[in-house]
């Protein structure tokens, strides 16, 4: 009997010792792009901003380089980031006794279509907190839409019971960051890593290939009709930042031409008749006209049409000179398409805002 007493507790001081360690130290096991995300919580927290903030997808976070603009800007966009996390990241930028004067918004249709990355990522990254799972749920059930709070491989928890061993970091949970990392060999690396997306005020690469030519998930969308639940993030999101008084302007990453020629017209327009909804309702959120730019296969590093640091540089080139000029305001300008690779091509991807639907 005394041996069974030594061994439950021996049994329960090691998982209470593995439990602090997945609480305290998640830099020595996580997979690394913890440290990414880990590095826009931090700039988050100290306030430390500057005077506009990206907030969206890996796209983003992977085609922009702070660094090439001619402002102070934040990168705060994550892979696989949605609505959900921007307007996260948003509340707690707009918390800051200096908020930023300009939000630039860039999320592919696809993370407006459906769930991606945000149990396995957001949450056991710590994007997230404890208080915007509880928003969540609310607004989930006030939509009907449980797609992204249900999500998925829960093995059949209740919901309430999930999300409170979410929140306080229940070891099991990170068993294969644990694994992989052996509990502490990525340390080093991820604090590089952390260092590095400090220095990049955000920036991260993504694909580093020299092109791509796979046909991203844009490619495969028959149409778009948005998520009831991200609808109403998106919808809170530009509510929040009208209220504030600061302008926004959503602006789409390029894909590559693999998948341009595989887009159904039919998902580009009703990407187009949603965005020009919001820009009507919203006078401060303007969008930028060209919603899928589409620039040759070689400035692509991976199958999810990241662009590689070549292409980023030329991305964030462009996006320089963009922000330093006003926003188009005519139909001919509109069309020029001024992120395009090919602005001859651009008219193609762009509703005249006078002909959008709402």
């Amino acid at each position: 009997m005394r041996y069974l007493r030594i061994m439950a507790a021996t049994a329960v001081a090691s998982f209470a010792l593995v439990w602090l360690w997945v609480a305290t130290m998640p830099m020595a096991f996580m997979d690394p792009e913890y440290a990414s995300f880990r590095a826009k919580s931090i700039m988050l927290d100290r306030c430390d901003l500057g005077q506009a903030i990206i907030l969206g997808d890996s796209r983003a976070a992977a085609d922009i380089i702070p660094a090439r603009l001619p402002i102070t800007v934040t990168n705060l966009a994550i892979g696989g980031g949605e609505a959900i996390e921007a307007y996260a990241a948003l509340t707690r930028a707009l918390a800051c006794p200096d908020a930023p004067r300009l939000v630039i918004i860039s999320l592919d249709p696809g993370h407006f279509a459906r769930p991606d990355l945000f149990w396995e990522r957001s949450v056991r990254f710590g994007f997230v907190s404890g208080q915007d799972l509880i928003t969540l749920r609310d607004l989930s059930r006030e939509t009907g839409d449980l797609s992204i709070y249900a999500g998925h491989g829960h093995d059949g928890l209740p919901l309430a019971l999930r999300d409170l061993l979410e929140r306080s970091r229940f070891p099991p949970l990170y068993f294969a960051s644990l694994a992989h990392g052996v509990g502490l060999l990525r340390w080093w690396h991820n604090h590089r890593l952390l260092k590095a997306a400090l220095a990049a005020r955000g920036h991260y690469p993504f694909g580093t290939q020299p092109g791509s030519d796979v046909v991203a998930f844009d490619g495969h969308l028959p149409t778009f009709r948005p998520l009831p639940i991200l609808d109403r993030y998106f919808d809170k999101m530009l509510a929040l930042l009208a209220a504030r008084g600061i302008e926004s302007r959503f602006i789409a990453m390029p894909v590559n031409e693999a998948t341009w020629r595989n887009v159904q017209p039919a998902m580009r327009m009703a990407f187009a008749a949603y965005l020009s909804g919001y820009e009507r309702r919203y006078p401060l959120f303007h969008v930028d006209p060209d919603l899928m730019p589409h620039w040759p296969n070689r400035f692509f590093g991976d199958e999810f049409c990241h662009l590689n640091p070549d292409g980023a540089e030329r991305f964030s080139a462009r996006l320089s000179q963009r922000l330093q000029a006003a926003p188009p305001s005519t139909q001919n300008e509109a069309q020029n398409g001024w992120l395009s690779e090919t602005a001859r091509d651009a008219s193609l991807s762009v509703v005249p805002i006078s002909k959008r639907g709402s």
